[in-house]
């Protein structure tokens, strides 16, 4: 839990539509554009029928899918429905993910007029052979004209996304598209390792060996590269794969994920945390819109994490912030004593330079990072070895 923790909420708005879906991608989303404005309604029912007390929201994000695939007027009308329906702060965050080759100057400035003032950029790389492979409808040059576009269309905080680990990528490719988006100057970069999800065509390659998936040696040098080249240009690291030019410019909605905040998920396949509840929609669109036309929510499921459960995801997210682990906040909130349970083993990756522990923070080191997952599993060993995450349910109560 990184101190960065904000009572404030956000909202998503997973828009689940698609030109072509990208061969890397098991994100939910449909080909069939013609559902767009049963969709629109849809979403606005469904942000009218949320029915339990809410706090201020002062971030609300439009991902997906391909949200730019939207009119300007669809936009608006899901923005007026969340401002009509919950407290919005005056000064909220409002971003859309743009897809360079779904946009156009107008449809920028419509946008920005119905009252958003962030962009995310799927650019993912500036080699057109890369953007082949991953399926991407645009190329090199569409992707930097997006970027100028969005300038052009008054956006002064914009965000690009980047992948490495690409099937064939080389160092100095790497380093090439990194030095693209610096020149560019993006207040926002994030760099995502490719990853192989289950069942998505890129997997199914890999599976028949028309694909060589990178050694895990080669992209741990390109997650140093990203770390090096970025913050000697002056970008903070502030996430394991987030950079900002300032620490205003970080994803405000991002960091909530990451701190606890509570946020509501609106759309197919959408998920919501509130109340430490835990509750997801249907991925269907098709199921979506009938349940909504219904007049029933569109649930799929919920759970509400027990201690141990939320002192897991605790250990996860707040070791993926560059701040780490807030000491204090960690044993107030599970009345634990934190060297007690994690001593012992935190003591040994600082010995490896894998953590260290400083102003009341446990963190990872670069080195560490490179390993996030493995030294945060050796973590929660210790929480469920342990009795006293399990005792400290009696005395403070979910």
């Amino acid at each position: 839990m990184c101190s960065l923790q904000t009572a404030d909420a956000g909202i998503y708005i997973h828009i689940p539509f698609c030109k072509r879906k990208c061969l890397y991608c098991d994100f939910y989303s449909v080909t069939d554009l013609d559902k767009r404005f049963s969709f629109v309604r849809s979403a606005q029912t469904e942000i009218n029928m949320i029915d339990f007390p809410m706090p201020t929201v002062d971030t609300i994000y439009l991902g997906g899918g391909t949200p730019s695939l939207l009119a300007p007027e669809d936009v608006s009308a899901l923005l007026d429905s969340v401002r009509r329906k919950f407290s919005v702060s005056n000064d909220p965050e409002i971003t859309i993910e743009v897809n360079p080759g779904t946009v156009n100057l107008d449809k920028l400035k419509g946008c920005r007029t119905a009252g958003v003032n962030r962009v995310n950029i799927g650019i993912q790389s500036f080699q057109d052979p890369y953007l082949k492979l991953l399926g991407r409808i645009h190329d090199a040059r569409e992707a930097i004209a997006c970027f100028d576009l969005a300038r052009e269309a008054g956006f002064e905080n914009i965000g690009i996304d980047l992948i490495y680990g690409i099937p064939g990528q080389t160092v100095r490719m790497w380093k090439a598209d990194l030095k693209t988006a610096i020149m560019l100057s993006p207040e926002h970069i994030s760099g995502y390792l490719l990853t192989y999800e289950a069942g998505v065509p890129l997997s199914l390659a890999l599976e028949k060996g028309n694909i060589i998936a990178l050694s895990e040696k080669k992209t741990v040098g390109f997650f140093e590269m990203i770390r090096r080249v970025l913050t000697d240009a002056g970008y903070i690291q502030y996430e394991i794969s987030n950079y900002a030019k300032s620490l205003p410019s970080r994803s405000r909605h991002n960091l909530k994920y990451w701190t606890f905040a509570p946020y509501i998920g609106i759309g197919p396949s959408a998920h919501s945390f509130i109340n430490n509840c835990r509750f997801w929609n249907v991925r269907s669109v098709d199921d979506y819109m009938t349940l909504i036309e219904s007049g029933k929510p569109p649930r799929a499921g919920s759970e509400r994490p027990d201690f141990r459960q939320q002192a897991t995801e605790a250990v996860f997210l707040s070791l993926r912030c560059a701040q780490g682990i807030c000491i204090n906040d960690f044993e107030k909130r599970f009345s634990v004593k934190f060297q007690q349970l994690f001593g012992r083993t935190i003591a040994l990756f600082e010995a490896e330079g894998y953590m260290i522990q400083t102003d009341g923070f446990c963190r990872l080191t670069c080195k560490g990072m490179r390993y996030l997952d493995s030294i945060a599993d050796r973590l929660v060993y210790d929480i469920y070895k342990e009795n006293q995450v399990d005792s400290a349910a009696a005395s403070n109560p979910t």
